[in-house]
């Protein structure tokens, strides 16, 4: 049995004990979450969230991609939430490559660079200030009410970076 077959016989079990449940579109705590797609990062569990609470907009880096921002703006335009949460973590695998050596290899192999950034960066901080600083500034979202936040995943711990 493959891991696709094996999370597929888990949902059955999952299906049996869950019961009915309807959730609301918009989430309760008006709050949207731009974080990394990093399996390390439990959002639900260090925040203490709990399904239909709050958004999360999840890509590699937790970047302000026109994607995050699209995710963003319907998420406040249309669905009414208000705080924007940035998180980034520790160790994060954007960490570990030269953005322009990947582009190069990449052009080499497939002919053509990509037509996106790939988002490497070398200090969490600074990645950080430069999302909320995007998200703040963007004419498309309702609220500039956006924290930026760094997430330790050995230890599970919070770190609000502080934004000018």
């Amino acid at each position: 049995m493959n891991v696709i077959d094996k999370l597929l016989a888990h949902n059955r079990d999952y299906v049996a004990r869950h019961g009915h449940r309807e959730l609301a579109t918009a989430p309760r705590r008006h709050l949207a979450v731009l974080t990394c797609m990093d399996s390390r990062l439990d959002l639900f569990g260090a925040l203490g969230l709990d399904l239909g609470e709050a958004h999360l907009i999840r890509n590699a880096g937790g970047l302000a991609t026109d994607d995050a921002v699209r995710s963003l703006l319907l998420s406040q335009r249309l669905l009414g939430t208000s705080a924007v949460m940035v998180i980034h973590h520790t160790r994060c695998g954007l960490e570990s490559f030269d953005e322009e050596t990947l582009q190069r290899e990449l052009e080499a192999t497939v002919g053509e660079r990509p037509p996106f950034r790939l988002g490497a960066y070398v200090d969490v901080d600074v990645d950080v200030r430069a999302t909320v600083a995007t998200l703040r500034a963007s004419p498309f979202l309702l609220s500039t009410d956006v924290r930026g936040f760094v997430f330790d995943v050995d230890e599970g711990g919070l770190r609000e970076v502080v934004v000018a």
